[in-house]
């Protein structure tokens, strides 16, 4: 195979056409075509014992993927419904298309700031394209499973434990755009991405812990503080206001004397006059 055959205009690599083009064109040779023709003549002298092995099922959520001779059936992937296959020169490899879920194991990470964190998650993916499953990797699950798993642990540790904690959504984002630039070329889709827990050390909790505990005393002695402020404030406003006008300190001590005797109380309240008080107090000096 040539170098042009590999490579694009621009001078980027990429797949072979075997690879690329979804109905190759092939000739299998003169020896080939005997093989295959020899399969047929076999196949029509036990028949019909030999259809139930040359027809399968293919359900409606699978492909498959017919080899003969070592090559891909033109038209790529066949199903759902009933497929031929020759007994002697085909064979045929079924594509799970639904959809696929697995939890990301618990690894241990170093964040940014180095605080120690286990972090799991889950992924969901399928199958988009069966060719490119079958023909350009091994077992496409477990690639993905093993890419997961890296790929969390790369995002995670540039990230420093608040982020890890409060941006979880956007650190999903990142796996999600980073697995599916790398599985395209395994013909998976990874359709989401999510974290799932964040497991702390038990002294980083307590620690943690104890840090918004005093954080909420001191808002707590803050809030207090102002609430005295504002309350001072108004006593002297109302005090401002009494002595400007002597009939409502009058009217204030009337309302404190019915406060308390709304409670039912056994205290005896003898009303005395501001005035006469005035007077008591002026003949003193």
């Amino acid at each position: 195979m040539s170098d042009k055959g590999l490579t694009e205009d621009s001078g980027a690599p990429r797949l072979p056409n075997t690879l690329r083009d979804s109905s190759p064109r092939r000739s299998f040779g003169p020896c080939g075509w005997i093989l295959v023709a020899v399969s047929f003549l076999v196949t029509l002298i036990t028949f019909p014992i030999s259809m139930w092995l040359c027809i399968k099922i293919i359900k409606e959520y699978e492909r498959a993927i017919i080899f003969r001779l070592g090559h891909i059936l033109q038209g790529g992937a066949k199903g759902p419904g009933m497929v031929f296959v020759l007994p002697c020169t085909d064979s045929f490899v079924r594509v799970d298309m639904r959809t696929v879920s697995f939890d990301i194991p618990p690894q241990e990470i170093l964040s940014k700031d180095s605080v120690s964190v286990r972090v799991d998650g889950v992924v969901y993916y399928r199958v988009q394209d069966a060719r490119l499953a079958v023909i350009n990797i091994t077992n496409a699950d477990s690639a993905t499973r093993l890419l997961a798993q890296t790929t969390l642990r790369n995002v995670l540790g540039t990230k420093s434990l608040s982020q890890i904690l409060s941006d979880r959504e956007e650190i999903a984002r990142n796996m999600h755009c980073t697995l599916a630039s790398a599985t395209d070329d395994w013909g998976i889709k990874v359709e989401r991405v999510d974290i799932k827990d964040v497991k702390l050390p038990v002294q980083l909790q307590r620690a943690m812990a104890a840090e918004a505990e005093a954080a909420r005393e001191a808002r707590a002695k803050v809030i207090a503080a102002e609430g005295e402020m504002n309350a001072s404030r108004a006593l002297k406003e109302a005090s401002m206001i009494m002595t400007q006008s002597p009939a409502a300190l009058e009217l204030r001590y009337l309302q404190t004397l019915n406060t308390i005797a709304a409670e039912k109380n056994s205290t005896i309240i003898f009303p005395l006059p501001i005035d006469i008080l005035q007077v008591i107090i002026g003949a003193k000096h």
